[in-house]
């Protein structure tokens, strides 16, 4: 009797630490999750609002003003001034074609060579912008009898433009291989013609020969 009473003792015992012991198994696991966050679960406000952050990396919030660096300071009078000969002196040499001020489109001997030819000759190509206006005015007009003109007249002027670039890129290709044969002639044809294209005064760099001249 005393066996059974001890067996049955201990399996009660059992049975009615086993719970208390599952009961307790969560809350020692979760103890070290919390203790290694250290802090409270931020609000959604916060940490929204430190999503939020200016150009200059410093972090804002939605109304307050801006923490962190200080905003890089304004440009002074003599500042502006500077800044502003400087580019106008830049604009200046790049007119004149001085090879320093020219952007990468217009550097190099290859791309002076297409400047000075097309610069150097009268081409049909470059009145063509001087025929667009006239053929938009007569478009806008609204003549019966220019506008049958008109769609003869664009083809016919799209074909003397695709025959002068043809000699030009010919001339180009002859003078760029007795001048300069070791440098590369690639885009030297769609440049000389875009700038035959172009009205004279309105070229950039301006032309440094007039008609006729030679080079």
């Amino acid at each position: 009797m005393f066996r059974r009473s001890s067996a049955g003792s201990s399996g009660s015992t059992a049975e009615e630490s086993s719970p208390t012991q599952s009961q307790e198994a969560p809350a020692k696991n979760k103890r070290p999750a919390e203790a290694g966050k250290g802090r409270p679960t931020p609000k959604r406000s916060e940490a929204e609002r430190g999503r939020y952050q200016s150009i200059t990396g410093s972090t804002t919030s939605g109304r307050g003003p801006s923490t962190g660096s200080a905003p890089r300071g304004k440009m002074t009078p003599e500042d502006k001034a500077r800044t502003r000969s400087e580019r106008d002196k830049r604009m200046t040499a790049m007119r004149r074609g001085e090879e320093w001020a020219l952007g990468p489109r217009d550097r190099g001997p290859i791309r002076k060579l297409a400047r000075d030819y097309v610069d150097s000759h009268r081409r049909p190509s470059e009145y063509y912008m001087y025929v667009l206006i006239v053929l938009l005015v007569a478009l806008l007009s609204r003549s019966k009898a220019l506008n049958t003109y008109v769609s003869p007249f664009v083809l016919v002027l799209i074909v003397v433009v695709v025959i002068d670039a043809y000699f030009i890129r010919r001339a180009l290709f002859k003078l760029a291989a007795e001048r300069y044969p070791n440098e590369s002639t690639r885009g030297m044809t769609t440049y000389a013609v875009m700038r035959a294209l172009q009205i004279r005064r309105f070229r950039t760099p301006a032309p440094r020969l007039k008609p006729g001249d030679k080079f």
